[in-house]
């Protein structure tokens, strides 16, 4: 009887029509489809592109106002304005390929991801992990053909942020983009110590326990596997650090070029 309780409980809820809008929606902007000051498609527009009502676009438009990211101009339409994300986005973009700053945004992805990995565990329904399983079996595909996996690691870590079904988690992950991923070759951080097929084996033995965790619904075992990738990833930085002290010190004494 309790286990069949316990079966009850985790019916998966259903996201609403107008979520699934203010998601696509959402990614639009953040991702600089639909800029600041722009004019969003009228209301007939997206109801044909999203094959809705105009009740789930109005709801899905109003929820976007109300996080701070459209506003509707009387007789004009509805339009994006600028929003502490994009900010936040643009600092992103204006760090240099220093270790520290990626030691910096590591720090801030665990204050996030930690508790999204938890949440994900708890809150997602059989799409969103399915989303997960992809990125991950993608980044597997990836790892054997020898290609670049930063796009795909991304990816990863953005469905578990949006399996937390708090647009929040997507938004801040959306904002810090990318190039916080080391693994990848336009990462700024991109070094030739975390480029190796080696190290994105380790990557991809890490993110299974995350998806392990998910997958049975374990949400303290979800952010302890999130912890301990990150924490991992600091470690292989700072190690990346002590290896550029020692360079420093093996050549101290020898006569500098002029």
């Amino acid at each position: 009887m309790a286990s069949q309780t316990a079966v009850d409980l985790r019916i998966e809820r259903r996201p609403k029509l107008s979520e699934s809008v203010v998601s696509a929606i959402r990614g639009q902007i953040l991702s600089g489809e639909f800029a600041p000051g722009q004019k969003l498609p009228t209301e007939s527009q997206l109801t044909e592109t999203f094959g809705v009502s105009r009740t789930v676009i109005r709801e899905a438009i109003a929820t976007l106002a109300a996080d701070g990211l459209v506003e509707a101009r009387q007789g004009a339409g509805v339009f994006v304005i600028n929003h502490p994300a994009q900010a936040f986005a643009s600092l992103s973009h204006e760090l240099g390929n220093k270790i520290s700053h990626a030691l910096n945004v590591l720090e801030v992805r665990m204050g996030i991801e930690i508790e999204s990995a938890g949440l994900a565990a708890l809150r997602r329904n059989s799409a969103q992990e399915a989303r997960i399983q992809e990125a991950f079996f993608e980044f597997e595909r990836l790892l054997d053909a020898r290609q670049a996996t930063g796009k795909v690691d991304f990816a990863f870590h953005r469905a578990i942020a949006a399996a937390t079904n708090n647009p929040f988690y997507v938004e801040v992950l959306d904002a810090l983009g990318s190039r916080t991923i080391p693994c990848d070759v336009a990462s700024p951080w991109g070094t030739e110590s975390v480029l190796t097929h080696e190290y994105q084996v380790g990557l991809q033995r890490e993110h299974l326990v995350i998806l392990n965790a998910i997958s049975a619904g374990d949400a303290q075992a979800a952010r302890d596997g999130m912890r301990a990738h990150l924490t991992a990833s600091q470690e292989r930085y700072r190690s990346r650090l002590i290896g550029q002290q020692a360079e420093y010190m093996q050549g101290v004494g020898k006569p500098r070029s002029s």
